[in-house]
């Protein structure tokens, strides 16, 4: 994330992109306990302790389901909610409740071959998130870590009342996963700000400054408020 990070920075954006617990420069502090909730504690304690409001909040892949706690947490620090080719959860649901049949399963066998039974290395390859340049193969594959387990079958607990805050969603179009799609169709149902890019699920790597573009013109827009 840190290409789209230093992009939007050099459109003069103030922009926070903590790492959470257990990934990236954090991979030490991984534990079997660390789950969907430490994630949220993570970007709510940058919200809080940075006294942030007015907050753009911008969640890519699994981080949907991360900003989704954090902004019925933080309701009265955030100013737009943005899914970024992201999971999109409900109360009481994992991401592992919204994912394709078996491959709950998949990631469990994976975490009990290589991640002593608590963590999972990325279940897609390079090919599959559209990455082929080497140059950006070394770049992300640099930055991976294997994920906790529990990060995917713990689930949100979430308020009943609306949020009071608009909601975009951006589904990138430029190679299906069988992810997404469903989020997507969720946010037109939904009357979210929608929009749908030919990018990859990579898109925050591969083309960091048209990402920055739509951001910032959708922070800047108006839109309605949004239930989920």
């Amino acid at each position: 994330m840190s290409r789209l990070a230093k992009s939007l920075r050099n459109r003069e954006a103030e922009v926070f992109a903590p790492t959470l617990t257990g990934l990236g420069e954090r991979v030490h502090l991984a534990s079997p306990d660390t789950g969907l909730t430490t994630h949220i504690e993570d970007v709510h304690a940058v919200l809080h302790y940075e006294d942030l409001r007015d907050v753009v909040l911008v969640g890519h892949s699994y981080g949907g389901a991360v900003i989704t706690g954090v902004a019925d947490r933080a309701r009265d620090r955030i100013s737009r909610l943005i899914y970024l080719d992201a999971f999109v959860l409900k109360d009481g649901q994992s991401v592992a409740d919204v994912c394709p049949p078996g491959m709950v399963e998949a990631l469990t066998g994976l975490a009990r071959q290589t991640g002593g039974d608590w963590r999972v290395p990325l279940p897609f390859t390079m090919e599959q998130l559209g990455v082929s340049n080497p140059d950006d193969v070394a770049w992300i594959e640099r930055g991976m870590a294997m994920q906790p387990l529990k990060t995917m079958v713990e689930a949100v607990t979430l308020s009943p009342e609306p949020w009071p805050f608009p909601v975009s969603y951006v589904l990138c179009t430029g190679r299906s996963m069988g992810l997404f799609e469903q989020f997507g169709l969720y946010a037109q149902e939904s009357g979210w700000d929608y929009h749908e890019m030919p990018w990859t699920h990579a898109a925050p790597a591969l083309v960091p400054d048209e990402c920055a573009e739509l951001l910032m013109r959708i922070a800047g827009s108006e839109g309605s408020r949004a239930a989920v």
